[in-house]
């Protein structure tokens, strides 16, 4: 059965459903996948869109959740060092925009990190896009990222996966519809 693009995808057994952009390959039909996340990349590009439940920081205030969590993928990503991320927008997303009502705020971060693949020397520019859902209800914040590389490092294993004629990569558009149509059906889900 194929679904249409404007079709919600089911994420965490239907727990969550969400608009993927077209072309979104499950990757846990590839390799392993923490339980924590849902992880789609394009077929033809090195876009990827990760869905991730996370911890709760009640430490950390509403309006500096995304550059915490920026932060935090920068680590992770090791694009620590100086000049090697930089976030470029934080915005609030308005609760009407979204379909994730039980969220007490949601926000929006664009940055750039300078990543490598598989603890490989050469490095891509990847322009980062974040959304944070917090949930402090239920101990979570849900992350949503989505990974455009900008600049492919020849030396780099993505480097093949260039985009070319006839492909169509993912838009910031298809990012911020994902944001959107996020929804929660299952409350459980967080335990």
């Amino acid at each position: 059965m194929t679904r249409r693009v404007n079709e919600p995808h089911p994420l965490f057994g239907g727990a969550l459903s969400a608009i993927l952009p077209h072309g979104a390959a499950d990757v846990s039909k590839m390799r392993e996948i923490p339980d924590n996340q849902e992880a789609f990349v394009h077929t033809r590009t090195d876009q990827s869109l990760i869905v991730e439940l996370v911890e709760y920081q009640d430490h950390v205030a509403d309006q500096d959740a995304a550059r915490y969590h920026f932060e935090d993928i920068a680590g992770n990503n090791a694009a620590t060092q100086p000049g090697a991320q930089e976030v470029t927008e934080v915005v609030a997303l308005p609760k009407s925009s979204v379909s994730l009502s039980a969220c007490s705020s949601a926000w929006a971060l664009t940055g750039t990190q300078y990543v490598s693949k598989y603890n490989e020397t050469a490095r891509n520019r990847v322009r980062l896009h974040l959304g944070v859902f917090r949930l402090p209800q239920f101990g979570t914040d849900v992350l949503v990222t989505f990974n455009d590389p900008q600049s492919i490092c020849p030396d780099s294993s993505s480097s093949p996966a260039a985009v070319g004629p006839g492909v169509e990569p993912w838009t910031v558009e298809d990012f911020q519809h994902l944001l959107q149509s996020l929804t929660l059906h299952n409350p459980g889900l967080f335990g």
